[in-house]
């Protein structure tokens, strides 16, 4: 294994893992129906995509998908505690665009989303809120979920996130 690679592994076992946690790490993705795969399928989705690009890697983990189809950040925070197991090391939160469809302000989104994070800071686990702006070319016909190539780039932005090794809890956004 590249040196590089055992220090990124090193530093995702040493920092960006709680205490008390080892061997595999245990990764778990909410969100709604693009975490579950709408229109592509369960393994073409960006958790099962994640989990086979942290194994090529030679990383030890286990990605777990708990999309919910027509889920909601108050869904989402509703099952949180449920969803995600106490030997979970990392959850990476998609928390989508539900809200706004079904006619939630952005405030109670955000609200939500601020929520889930501190409950699962508490628990001490890593946390990722993954909530781009999609260009327009990742979308289906449908113009809300993902295509196979978009999963494919989320899960490889995802997947330098977890080898970076960071310590705290991130989000990732573009900026349109």
């Amino acid at each position: 294994m590249p040196i590089m690679r055992r220090f990124a592994t090193a530093a995702v076992l040493i920092f960006g893992v709680a205490s008390g946690h080892a061997g595999s790490l245990n990764i778990v993705v909410v969100g709604a129906s693009n975490t579950a795969g709408w229109g592509v399928g369960a393994e073409n989705a960006f958790p099962a995509r994640l989990q086979t690009i942290l194994k090529e890697r030679d990383i030890d983990s286990m990605v777990t998908s708990a999309g919910v189809i027509g889920d909601t950040t108050a869904g989402m925070l509703s099952r949180i505690n449920r969803a995600v197991p106490n030997n979970t090391n990392i959850v990476i939160l998609q928390p989508g665009t539900n809200d706004l469809r079904f006619g939630g302000s952005k405030h109670q989104r955000a609200t939500n989303i601020s929520a889930i994070v501190d409950q699962l800071l508490r628990r001490q686990i890593r946390v990722i809120v993954y909530d781009p702006v999609i260009p327009r070319n990742f979308l289906q016909w449908d113009g809300i979920h993902f295509t196979a190539a978009a999963h494919g780039e989320i899960a490889m932005t995802l997947a330098a996130q977890i080898t970076d090794g960071q310590k705290s809890s991130e989000t990732i956004q573009k900026k349109p």
